[in-house]
């Protein structure tokens, strides 16, 4: 059913380059938790349907991607995806394959983190532009195709934007995938909403566990990161594309395939 709103590409908070850059890692640090949480309503996270969707379309031909998460913000769902992934590989006796995280913004100290964990994850330092990506990232001497992955981002792109994006992935002969965690419904509205709530009330544990006043100040006292969190959150379900919404752009990007032999 078509969604009862049309779509509105208004902004977010997070995305201006006025944002302190430390509230916008604990900003980060919240999606990355949303993607990773299940609740009795979802008992499977976000991160891991993502990962069962990715199986499930890829089928055979899984193995033989390279998996790169543009607008990769605090490294969200890759973690959980990556090991979804290659423990499936693992049960039919093939090779784990690599994910590589790359922004506009590289947020290195929290991929960092993630590489010491993840021997299949790395991440591309310098700021990566998703219409213009380098070729030493989608031009793979391994032999292995690329699949994109948009992770709470595509929604970010106005349609001048998304559609070079989409020619320069067809283009370059990749395949693409795009997660988002919200849509242009009431219900979605209401979620966001319940994670501002829940960001007031876990405040104090997470300020505790991280040692982070911070954290404390700017949920508790001066809620700033909740306020961001609901801003962005409505502001996102505006934003979001319907799976029709992204195929009228693909057709209108004027891409030539590259050639197969």
């Amino acid at each position: 059913m078509a969604p009862l709103i049309p779509r509105l590409h208004l902004f977010e908070i997070d995305d201006q380059p006025w944002f302190p850059s430390f509230l916008r890692s604990h900003v980060q640090d919240a999606l990355t938790l949303a993607w990773n949480s299940n609740t009795p309503l979802q008992p499977e996270s976000p991160a891991r349907i993502a990962a069962s969707t990715l199986i499930r379309q890829l089928g055979s031909s899984l193995s033989s991607y390279t998996f790169i998460d543009f607008c990769a913000g605090g490294g969200g769902p890759i973690p959980a995806i990556q090991q979804a992934i290659n423990s499936h590989l693992s049960t039919q006796d093939k090779l784990p394959v690599d994910f590589i995280l790359t922004d506009l913004h590289p947020n290195v100290a929290a991929w960092q983190k993630i590489v010491n964990k993840h021997p299949q994850i790395t991440f591309e330092s310098q700021s990566v532009d998703a219409s213009n990506v380098p070729k030493h990232l989608v031009e793979r001497r391994d032999g292995k195709k690329v699949m994109r992955l948009f992770n709470l981002s595509f929604h970010h792109f106005d349609d001048t934007l998304a559609r070079g994006i989409l020619k320069d992935t067809v283009n370059t002969g990749h395949g693409f995938a795009i997660f988002e965690l919200q849509d242009r419904s009431f219900a979605s509205a209401i979620s966001v909403l319940m994670f501002g709530v829940g960001a007031i009330a876990m405040a104090p544990f997470f300020a505790l566990k991280r040692r982070s006043l911070v954290i404390f100040i700017f949920s508790c006292i001066i809620p700033v990161i909740p306020f961001v969190l609901v801003f962005d959150g409505f502001v996102s379900c505006l934003r979001v594309r319907t799976p029709g919404e992204v195929e009228t752009l693909l057709r209108g990007c004027a891409a030539r395939p590259i050639a197969r032999s």
